[in-house]
């Protein structure tokens, strides 16, 4: 019976007679440097990519902030002047004093609604008009009383001026000095409110 030296000894005499070649110091190199040059190609397309979508999201965010940046106080009013003013039935609220239970007038509304120009003018001139005189007249929802103060600024913004209704929201002439669409900043009291009104040339 074989004993284990013996079993041992067989095996080293088969394996003596198979080559195994040994890998140059060179090749094993060489192929390290083809898998860190792998790797870096990766790393660096990802790189790559991730830089590109920067790029691309960058400007866009520049340029939302840039459309939307602009203070609205500091642009020029005035857009929505219309000329002439049609006749309507006056809102109920402002019928005080006339006679007719739904009066037609040429009106602008205050843009919160706060308070309305019925204008007895048609239309409104800078110069005033040698045949009728630029008479507004302003109710107001609720206080009545309170001096109406007027800043009245041209579109273009080349222009601003101010004007007083004492006792309030009431009866006027408004002259401004200049044929062009303007807007007005309206107080009375603790109330606000703006409107745009056009004064042509007669």
């Amino acid at each position: 019976m074989i004993d284990e030296h013996q079993v041992a000894e067989l095996l080293r005499a088969a394996t003596d007679d198979i080559a195994v070649p040994v890998a140059p110091a060179r090749d094993l190199a060489a192929a390290g440097n083809r898998r860190r040059h792998r790797r870096w190609g990766v790393a660096g397309l990802a790189t790559a990519a991730v830089v590109a979508a920067t790029a691309a999201v960058v400007p866009v965010v520049l340029s939302s902030e840039g459309s939307g940046g602009t203070d609205p106080t500091t642009t020029a009013p005035g857009a929505s002047c219309v000329d002439p003013v049609p006749n309507r039935v006056i809102p109920e609220w402002a019928r005080s004093g006339f006679s007719d239970p739904r009066p037609r007038m040429p009106y602008v509304l205050g843009d919160d609604g706060a308070i309305v120009a019925i204008l007895f003018a048609d239309p409104l001139a800078s110069p005033p008009a040698a045949d009728h005189n630029n008479k507004i007249l302003w109710v107001s929802r609720d206080d009545k009383s309170s001096t109406l103060h007027i800043t009245a600024t041209l579109a273009d913004g080349s222009d601003t001026t101010t004007r007083v209704v004492d006792g309030g929201p009431g009866p006027s002439i408004i002259d401004l000095p200049k044929a062009g669409c303007w807007h007005l900043a309206l107080r009375w009291g603790d109330s606000t409110d703006t409107l745009d009104l056009a004064y042509v040339a007669p």
